[in-house]
């Protein structure tokens, strides 16, 4: 099995910076696409950022050009570096990962929560 494990999410006035990290860890053979989601009160589940096997990334527009994703595929790790952060920008954020293991599928994290208020 494969776990998921976030960190980096806290307090942080607007106009600041988190930097997310999401490190997999497991009997992990390969993995594929990594991305982002986040889910605000209230609100569904969105996607925030995707990046493939070959580091080729998608932002929603609502991030493009603050957020930052990317890999360590060395460490089984994904992250998010969040610039210019806003209040619509608070919400639980969640890491995912396809991963090819014992059993192949879509893994999720626990869910970080990032809270951007002055």
């Amino acid at each position: 099995q494969v776990q998921l494990v976030e960190s980096g999410g806290g307090l942080v006035q607007p106009g600041g910076s988190l930097r997310l990290s999401c490190a997999a860890s497991g009997t992990i053979v390969r993995i594929n696409d990594m991305g982002w989601y986040r889910q605000a009160p209230g609100k569904q589940r969105e996607l925030v950022a995707t990046i493939t096997s070959g580091r080729s990334t998608n932002y929603a527009n609502s991030v493009k050009g603050r957020f930052t994703i990317a890999r360590d595929n060395a460490k089984n790790t994904v992250y998010l570096q969040m610039n210019s952060l806003k209040p619509e920008d608070t919400a639980v954020y969640y890491c995912n990962a396809f991963v090819l293991s014992s059993v192949t599928g879509i893994y999720w994290g626990q869910g970080t929560q990032v809270t951007v208020s002055s």
